[in-house]
């Protein structure tokens, strides 16, 4: 008896640590609904003047590829025709957290360009607030994005990955959920899977087209459409994230 006690107290721990081993999740794939209410977002009466009842709310899906060092979020593959595309934009994002290096791709009036930079660096300040999202335990951060703007984010501790929709990262675990404080945009994740990504979807192909810093195409889409209203409303949704 007292040899299968031993044993029982021996493999106890190694249970445990088993279990917070297996608890913890480095790769996987999240998919993202984003609700965009497009009232908040355009406030000109000529443009609000296009948009019935009906269309005031756009959803739009995404996917999220990870391991603990790359991630790719992208628009989610449909054979459904879109309504309302052009109230919204879809952006591609490649991050290696390893390189600390970010690849956006971003359609600008159907030409497709190509962003190379460093990870975004923000300060997130963590609160005790807490909700489940996916079934997963999420506690709430806030970012000052600016002086009248803040981004909530709720992020899953069990899902170590640094990584979140769009280009948000920086939290000790995965961003489910990210709202904007008036709610004109929220994300919620809608499914997690726990798998392992082929290298060929976290890594981008090697393109022959120019490659822009976000200084670089800033200035260049300020240089070209920054006069008129709707190209300023285009070019601070393009980089608000």
């Amino acid at each position: 008896m007292k040899i299968i006690s031993k044993a029982i107290i021996f493999l106890i721990p190694v249970f445990f640590c088993g279990g917070e081993l297996l608890g913890q999740i480095t790769s996987g794939k999240i998919v993202f609904e984003r609700k965009t209410n497009l009232y908040k977002k355009f406030k000109d009466d000529n443009v609000r003047e296009w948009l019935k009842d009906e269309d005031k709310s756009k959803v739009d899906f995404f996917e999220l590829y990870f391991n603990d060092s790359l991630s790719v979020f992208k628009p989610k593959e449909s054979d459904l025709k879109e309504q309302m595309s052009w109230a919204t934009s879809k952006n591609t994002i490649y991050q290696n957290f390893e390189t600390k290096s970010t690849l956006s791709v971003k359609s600008v009036w159907g030409e497709v360009l190509y962003v190379q930079d460093t990870l975004k660096k923000r300060e997130w300040k963590i609160t005790d607030s807490k909700r489940v999202i996916s079934g997963y335990n999420c506690r709430k951060a806030i970012w000052e994005m600016n002086d009248s703007t803040r981004i909530y984010a709720w992020y899953a501790d069990d899902i170590v990955a640094n990584v979140g929709p769009e280009s948000f990262c920086g939290l000790p675990g995965a961003i489910l959920g990210l709202a904007t404080e008036d709610g004109g945009v929220i994300y919620f994740s809608k499914s997690i899977e726990v798998i392992k990504p082929e290298l060929a979807i976290l890594i981008p192909k090697k393109e022959k087209n120019k490659i822009y810093t976000s200084a670089e195409l800033k200035t260049k889409l300020e240089k070209d459409f920054g006069k008129a209203p709707w190209g300023k409303a285009m070019i601070k949704e393009l980089f608000s994230w």
